[in-house]
């Protein structure tokens, strides 16, 4: 017995071996990034989203969920607390890439327990050691929180062969606490549902999946917009739902073309008085904003009504001119070098700063969280992690190409032998998703790029793997009604196929 333990013993560690040191060096960076920077970094939400957390209460104009999580870390009364709990979400983001990676591979190449980690261990390393996230992983802003929560909903649909309904139901929830913590992750319900349907498991167990996804998906939904409903009167998510796509429109609403009524003549766009400043942060957050001029603001129900009145007419009138944009914006994702935009000082905060300097009103909401002192910036450690970051990250090309592989596995996957290469849609549709609705309902923004890089590197993996899984229904368990699956054969064990199985059909990824 201990000689078969030790053999199995070896062959984990054989086939982890790999991972194990890229796992390594992925801790020792966030440990050096720490020592450098032991205090959160600031970034333009982080007001609102630290506020919210000390009076637990959602914010007006975002979800709140990343003030829960924050509420959540409070007894520590230490930003260092979170830096610590970030990490460990980043890490944890890049586990699950590997993980799932790995089994899927292991499903391919039963024979080989070498092989699957060549291929698992390099796909986690972007995700692991991405300046970028790590970065993301230092700011007090839900970028790391909503990555997480996103991947972890991906991993548990595709970890199975067939998804059972309490596993669509941990998935439908971990997706509605990411979209809750960032509207972006709405939409991804919708997706996680595709991916169920497209991995058929009989009618039965297709339907309770999604079902349950559903139900636990809007659930977490009904109680926010009841708590919301308590503070600000409205049974919503936020205030300013319309607000962020009219902020969208003006990069080219043209009032001449628009002929808008009186009422709307002052959400017209303005001359720039800064040109380094991007149209939409511009009507937003300075002093050209429209908003300066609406009682309420902003977040008032004048504001937000106006801006969706003059959104919505701008692009019926000026379509073209609307996906123009999302086209440009998408695109400049992927460029190989970077603009200061939208405005110089938004794009140098995606960085680790030189020095540090907490504003009366950071160090009044940081006391009032219990985190005391100030930022601190530890010189020469915090040269090092700076280097780092301007070497080490997922550039728009490689990005680009992470997804154009991703999507060839789709492709070379459309037909109902490999369910519509759902395995691979799902983190490829993800991947992209997080790319094109920034640039589609809001702005463009590098901020809003990293979340994309675990599910590119998810997509492109997956699609080079060949042949996919090959495991088939179990005997004891009957085939469900509806289910086009072939019975196999009493007394043939999971992933094998032998000379007498030749004619039986695989199911591929």
């Amino acid at each position: 017995m201990y000689r078969s333990i030790g053999r199995a013993a070896g062959r984990w560690t054989v086939a982890h071996l790999l991972f194990a040191a890229v796992l390594a060096g992925a801790v020792a960076v966030r440990v050096a990034a720490a020592r450098g920077y032991p205090a959160l970094l600031w970034g333009g939400d982080s007001f609102g989203y630290l506020d919210a957390a000390n009076k637990f209460r959602p914010h007006i104009g975002r979800p709140s969920g990343y003030s829960v999580f924050l509420a959540g870390l409070r007894p520590f009364e230490d930003f260092q607390a979170v830096v610590l709990a970030q990490a460990v979400l980043g890490v944890a983001t890049g586990v699950m890439v590997y993980a799932l990676v790995w089994r899927m591979a292991r499903r391919a190449w039963p024979r080989r327990i070498w092989l699957p980690g060549l291929l698992a261990a390099p796909a986690s390393v972007p995700v692991l050691y991405d300046a970028n996230l790590i970065h993301a992983e230092h700011m007090l802003l839900a970028d790391s929180l909503f990555t997480f929560l996103l991947v972890a909903a991906v991993t548990v649909v595709l970890w199975g062969e067939r998804t059972p309904w309490w596993a669509g139901a941990l998935a439908g929830l971990l997706t509605s606490f990411a979209a809750l913590t960032r509207l972006t992750g709405l939409p991804m319900l919708a997706l996680i549902v595709l991916a169920l349907v497209l991995r058929w498991s009989g009618w039965r167990r297709t339907i309770a999946s999604v079902a349950a996804a559903v139900v636990t998906f809007a659930v977490p939904f009904v109680a926010y917009m009841n708590w919301f409903e308590e503070h600000w009167g409205g049974f919503a998510i936020t205030k300013a739902d319309n607000v962020w796509l009219y902020g969208r429109t003006v990069d080219f609403a043209d009032c001449a073309k628009l002929d808008p009524p009186p009422e709307l003549v002052v959400m017209c766009p303005k001359p720039p008085s800064d040109p380094r400043i991007a149209p939409a942060f511009r009507a937003l957050w300075t002093q050209d904003s429209p908003f300066v001029y609406i009682p309420g603001g902003i977040y008032g129900d004048e504001g937000n009504e106006k801006a969706g009145e003059f959104a919505d007419l701008a692009i019926k009138k000026q379509f073209g001119d609307f996906v123009g944009v999302i086209v440009r914006d998408t695109l400049r994702a992927f460029e190989t070098g970077r603009e200061p935009y939208p405005t110089p000082w938004t794009e140098e905060n995606t960085r680790f700063p030189v020095g540090e300097a907490w504003s009366d009103e950071q160090q009044l909401l940081a006391e009032a969280y219990g985190a005391h002192g100030r930022a601190t910036v530890v010189e020469p450690r915090a040269a090092w992690i700076r280097a780092y970051h301007d070497r080490w990250f997922t550039p728009g090309p490689m990005l680009a190409g992470l997804l154009v592989v991703g999507l060839a596995g789709v492709l070379i996957r459309l037909r109902p032998r490999s369910r519509w290469g759902a395995a691979v849609l799902l983190p490829w549709s993800m991947g992209a998703a997080l790319v094109v609705i920034p640039a589609a309902t809001a702005d463009f923004d590098y901020r809003y790029l990293p979340p994309a890089v675990p599910f590119a590197c998810l997509a492109a993996a997956l699609a080079l793997i060949p042949g996919a899984a090959r495991t088939r229904r179990p005997a004891a368990e009957p085939p469900e009604s509806g289910n086009s699956d072939e019975p196999q054969e009493p007394g043939k064990p999971d992933g094998v196929r032998d000379a007498a199985d030749k004619g039986a059909k695989s199911i591929s990824l």
